[in-house]
């Protein structure tokens, strides 16, 4: 071994201990006779010492060193007269008596400290240089961590940690595949899985009633912070269960998580109905760490408060299918600046809605609204009553189609909740989202979608109708876990009888061959007597970014793909070499885009 010691371990304890480290150069500061180097490596750093009093070339060669080079230092503990307490080692310093470098280093293209002066362009381009910053190690040490005690709770519970293809079938559902063309069988692909679903399907069919696997996933799809095409997932099944069992199971693996990880016992997580998420957060991943419910004031297919708004004369809420809003403790004190800065927000088009109306309760009790030329007094007084609002409270109202505005309201309570910092990283909130519509609509297409996948069952008591093709109402035997308004894993019941995943095969538009071409092979597997089963799959590079206090799941990948799915690093993806493509039966026909012309 190069090395004695790292350079995160030395204490006062050690003094006058002789040790070898080896690191990398951090910073360097000469005083003129005396010099001293902080040499930093996965653990740590530590002061090293040199003295031209005691060894003149040893401080002659300490001087010329530059950052980041690679070298190994041999010397004597000694207590440090300035202590650092910012640091573990900070009590102690090592007297060089020897020094060997093992590589030298061109200056790095950004500081490799925690304020470093590099973009992240920069950083992702330089991505291994990124990594040795503590911030960044760190996250992935949480992420090694959060793994380890994940394998550590499932095999506790007799789970067999399973690895599926890689390589496997592409299908029409969900997002978008990324295909891989074989050679051996020309004109065919492989795709990359999406995630290993009927896979650990056919693990409940073959007996092995636990399973799980931490497992790469890729969709080729439009990224986001918590997106990227190649992510992780912690994937799970189980036989013999209902949908009580799994969500017992899995509350018990993110609590097990947050005690172990972050030192934190998680009270029980409550459970609530999507249509209740939708109607009093818009979101069916809503972040309870504050309140702001929506107070509703009109909604044509309740008739709920209807004669508190209509045939005043004012015509967006006579109009409205819904008029709901949020009621914003101690904010009527917000200036018409602030409100305008509101309203402009929810007109911005991700958010979608017409405008915004405002009611502030003062403090003396008199109440002033953004709609005070079209209700009196005491209607307004009945909105605030309605709203349970206090002196000094700001009411938040949209108005419009149901579905929009409930999003838009949505948008607009979460962007209060961070303006007043009531979304705090360190405070978690979760919960279990349940009873989704199994099918939802989709107009330019034409045809019902699956709301979560075509091997999601049926509510047991919506049976009915589905033999009725009443395809509006029925709610799928399925369930998310949400924490602090992120959607964190999901899952469901599954269907494991041939004839009803046939019907809902047909209901989502498959001809029987085409179903049997994509999906005869776990339709057939079903005849040989599947169990029940049911299964959840959580975003292990969500949990960590969560954990860790990032809005990036990209902090948390030790090599991560920027926001057009490229590799900056390893400047991938790229072109293939023409006798590549040859071997591989494909010819390319693209149409290069005309080079723009300013005229």
């Amino acid at each position: 071994m190069l090395r004695t010691h790292t350079c995160g371990e030395l204490r006062l304890s050690d003094t006058d201990k002789k040790v070898s480290l080896c690191g990398w150069l951090q910073i360097s500061r000469d005083f003129g006779g005396m010099a001293f180097i902080d040499l930093r490596d996965r653990y740590g750093i530590t002061q090293v010492v040199f003295n031209v009093k005691i060894d003149a070339a040893l401080y002659e060669k300490a001087s010329k060193l530059g950052r980041e080079f690679v070298l190994q230092i041999t010397g004597l503990v000694k207590e440090r007269e300035n202590k650092n307490h910012q640091i573990e080692t900070g009590e102690i310093e090592i007297i060089a008596e020897s020094i060997t470098v093992l590589n030298e280093a061109k200056t790095p293209p950004f500081t490799i400290e925690e304020k470093t002066d590099g973009g992240e362009d920069l950083r992702m381009k330089y991505r291994y240089l990124d990594l040795r910053r503590n911030s960044v190690r760190n996250n992935l040490q949480l992420r090694h961590k959060m793994a380890q005690q994940t394998r550590a709770y499932l095999d506790n519970k007799e789970f067999i940690e399973v690895e599926t293809p890689v390589l496997i079938k592409s299908t029409p559902e969900g997002a978008r595949d990324f295909v891989v063309p074989s050679r051996m069988n020309p004109g065919q692909f492989y795709a990359l899985p999406q995630s290993p679903q009927t896979f650990k399907q056919l693990l409940m069919v073959s007996g092995f009633d636990r399973y799980y696997q931490i497992v790469k996933c890729f969709r080729d799809e439009d990224l986001r912070a918590d997106r990227q095409p190649e992510f992780t997932q912690i994937d799970c099944e189980m036989s013999f269960v209902e949908q009580e069992d799994v969500l017992q199971m899995f509350e018990g693996l993110v609590k097990h998580l947050f005690l172990n990880l972050k030192g934190i016992d998680l009270p029980a997580m409550p459970r609530m109905k999507y249509d209740d998420a939708m109607k009093f957060y818009g979101s069916d991943k809503p972040d309870l760490r504050f309140e702001m419910r929506f107070v509703v004031l009109k909604h044509t297919t309740d008739n709920e408060n209807k004669d508190l708004t209509t045939g005043q004369g004012f015509k967006v809420f006579d109009e409205a299918d819904l008029v709901a809003g949020i009621c914003v403790g101690g904010c009527a004190g917000y200036t018409r600046k602030q409100l305008d800065e509101l309203t402009d927000f929810v007109k911005r088009p991700q958010i979608g809605a017409t405008g915004l109306v405002y009611l502030r309760v003062n403090e003396d009790g008199t109440i002033k609204s953004s709609v005070d030329k079209f209700y009196d007094v005491d209607t307004l007084k009945n909105w605030a009553q309605v709203f349970d609002a206090k002196p000094g409270d700001l009411l938040l109202i949209l108005a419009g189609e149901t579905v929009k505005s409930r999003k838009a309201l949505g948008e607009l309570r979460l962007e209060m909740g961070n303006r007043l910092g009531l979304r705090d990283k360190n405070k978690f909130s979760c919960l279990w989202v349940v009873d989704f519509p199994l099918l939802e609509y989709i107009e330019e297409e034409g045809r019902y979608f699956a709301m979560h996948h075509p091997f999601t069952a049926p509510k047991a008591e919506d049976m009915e109708l589905l033999s009725q093709n009443k395809f509006s109402g029925i709610r799928a035997n399925a369930y998310d876990m949400v924490i602090n308004g992120v959607e964190v894993g999901g899952g469901s019941v599954r269907i494991f009888n041939r004839q009803l995943q046939a019907r809902m095969f047909e209901i989502l538009g498959f001809t029987s061959e085409q179903a049997q071409a994509q999906f005869g092979f776990l339709m057939n597997a079903f005849e040989y007597g599947a169990p029940p089963h049911a299964g959840i799959a959580f975003g292990f590079d969500r949990l960590c970014s969560l954990f860790g206090g990032a809005d990036s799941i990209r902090d948390f990948i030790a090599f991560p793909k920027n926001n057009s799915g490229r590799d900056v690093m390893i400047d991938g993806p790229s072109e293939i070499d023409q006798k590549q493509l040859q071997e591989l039966n494909i010819k390319l026909n693209i149409t290069k885009p005309m080079k723009e012309v300013n005229c």
